[in-house]
């Protein structure tokens, strides 16, 4: 049963990460695809680590498996964080169809 749980959630994760590579094929400029490159490293990555977890149980590769879920769920959103700002700050522009830039807004309230 637990084989059948784990392959379950390999698969989830999977599709989690097709969909995030659609994204970045798709979307139109640096800040969109940081968005969909998160999204699908954190669930679709921790997905695939959470249905080997499943797979081997408590092992040490099932261990390891649940280290690398807090490794990356700690990391990607902040080193995602980091690039956006990075890319912001280097004059990377949004594309035309942004709707409002609230970093923007938020430098000119705070001068």
């Amino acid at each position: 049963m637990n084989e059948i749980i784990g392959l379950f959630f390999i698969t989830i994760g999977i599709i989690a990460d097709l969909i995030g590579c659609l994204g970045l094929v798709r979307f139109p400029d640096v800040y969109t695809r940081l968005q969909a490159s998160t999204k699908c490293v954190t669930l679709g990555t921790c997905g695939i680590f959470f249905g080997v977890f499943f797979y081997y149980g408590f092992t040490i590769i099932g261990l390891k498996a649940l280290l690398i879920i807090i490794f990356v769920f700690l990391t990607s959103p902040v080193s995602s964080h980091a690039l956006a700002k990075a890319a912001y700050k280097s004059g990377v522009k949004m594309c035309q169809q942004s709707v409002c830039d609230e970093y923007r807004n938020y430098k000119e309230r705070i001068k």
